[in-house]
């Protein structure tokens, strides 16, 4: 009995989600279609017809939570975050001590200098520098002035054949039984 009132349960539960998602598929469809016919609409008339004031004549401290609203049209609504960020000292003067403001580890903006090269590597880099440095090296220039020594040739000597390892017999099993025993 209980596992069919849990499948009731869960029906129940599906049912009304279903419900929900058919009654949010509705009101999103009803709120772009008002969204397109105010698209058509000039501000003035929008401001009108929500009972808005212009967003140009807002002043510090009036309060900017009506043009938040879902009726609003997006560009009436960042107009008012607009002025509102331009009149409100706080947000229109930063300081620069906020986190994330800038980065100032880096002096310079030039780009990053590699001896990368793609395809090449660092390779081609260290080449050309052992060519400079054997270039700019002066090369001593010897005078023998003594014989060389000749030195005896020897004959070369044969290694000894390294003795063939011994094959070992496989290990079996012997059984031994006293007599009378087994």
């Amino acid at each position: 009995m209980n596992a069919s009132s849990t499948f009731w349960s869960r029906r129940r539960a599906a049912v009304a989600a279903e419900e929900q998602a058919e009654q949010a598929a509705l009101d999103q469809d009803a709120h772009k279609a008002e969204l397109a016919l105010r698209e058509e609409q000039t501000d003035a008339e929008i401001l009108a017809e929500l009972d808005l004031p212009d967003p140009d004549t807002l002043r510090p401290g009036d309060d900017i939570v009506r043009f938040m609203a879902r009726a609003v049209p997006e560009r009436i609504r960042q107009r008012a975050l607009r002025k509102l960020w331009r009149r409100n000292p706080v947000l229109a003067n930063l300081d620069g001590l906020n986190d994330y403001d800038g980065d100032f580890t880096g002096v310079s903006t030039d780009p990053v200098l590699t001896t990368y090269q793609v395809g090449k590597g660092l390779m081609a880099h260290l080449q050309e520098m052992a060519r400079q440095a054997i270039e700019d090296e002066p090369v001593p220039v010897e005078t023998p002035t003594e014989p060389e020594p000749v030195i005896a040739v020897a004959e070369p000597v044969e290694p000894e054949p390294e003795p063939e390892p011994e094959i070992r017999q496989p290990r079996r099993m012997r059984f031994s039984h006293p007599e009378g025993q087994a």
